[in-house]
């Protein structure tokens, strides 16, 4: 049975699913195709699928036949995945579907080892430095290349600038790399954790720039990352609370004239492919 999607955060992931979209690097794409060719029938573990925008982005961009498993722990989000994911891949070749819901950090070698690419979006941000460790170790023990999309980097570029985008920034990546249920996530430095850590497992990374350009053309996003971003810093840091509320009155005015350009870097992970 399925539970029910908050509204703020269904509209969260429809809104930024372009920018994402737009932002992965798709070069990374092209090292993958020869390390797939001759293989068959593909096998994609898509890991905290989410609604599966990846999927829809990448299955198209892959050659059929092509059999995706998404892993995620809501089963909503699975179902919306699910449904959601293309039938066919680029070249016509027929994409299936199965949804595995669970704690995808526990995930082994073993349970890679029918896989022909382990992908994931917007995930080792939220993960902990040995959540990371057993998930690299698994693709490696499997053998298998990772697309690891949209990491977070913390930094951030607000045009025209702001004496306090310092502030927030700095207090918002604090908030990213916060204790949760005893979990110490990694936020910002996840991606870096990421690439050392396949690096000493002995596999080839490569990392490209992915970032979000937010300009007036995606002025409704604009303003749900830059609501997002400084609640999560004063959450972080109450004492901003007051003093930034003036310029929260300025920056969502300068978004709602189409007036504020936002960079959210971003780094895209390919390992495996050399």
């Amino acid at each position: 049975m399925t539970g029910h999607l908050p509204p703020r955060f269904a509209h969260w992931l429809a809104l930024r699913e372009p920018a994402d979209a737009a932002a992965r690097a798709e070069d990374l794409v092209d090292l993958i195709r020869p390390r797939l060719a001759g293989a068959g029938p593909l096998v994609v573990h898509d890991l905290g699928a989410g609604t599966g925008a990846m999927g829809r982005w990448l299955a198209p961009r892959l050659p059929g036949p092509q059999h995706w498993i998404l892993h995620d722990a809501d089963a909503d989000l699975l179902a919306r995945a699910a449904a959601g994911m293309p039938a066919a891949a680029g070249d016509g070749g027929p994409v299936t579907v199965e949804v595995r819901r669970g704690d995808l950090t526990r995930l082994a070698a073993a349970d890679l080892a029918d896989t022909s690419l382990v992908t994931a979006s917007a995930l080792l941000d939220m993960l902990t430095a040995a959540e990371i460790e057993r998930l690299v170790a698994a693709c490696a023990g499997a053998g298998r290349p990772a697309l690891l999309a949209l990491s977070v980097t913390g930094r951030v570029r607000l045009t025209p600038a702001d004496a306090w985008d310092g502030r927030i920034a700095a207090a918002f990546n604090d908030h990213q790399r916060r204790t949760v249920d005893g979990r110490a996530l990694l936020g910002p430095d996840a991606v870096h954790a990421c690439a050392a850590a396949f690096a000493r497992h002995g596999v080839d990374v490569v990392l490209r720039p992915s970032p979000w350009r937010l300009g007036p053309q995606r002025a409704e996003l604009a303003g749900e990352w830059f609501t997002g971003w400084l609640d999560a810093a004063c959450e972080q840091r109450p004492e901003l609370t007051g003093p930034t509320r003036a310029y929260a009155r300025r920056r969502r005015a300068e978004i709602a004239a189409g007036r504020l350009d936002v960079l959210v870097e971003h780094l895209d992970l390919l390992a495996g492919c050399g």
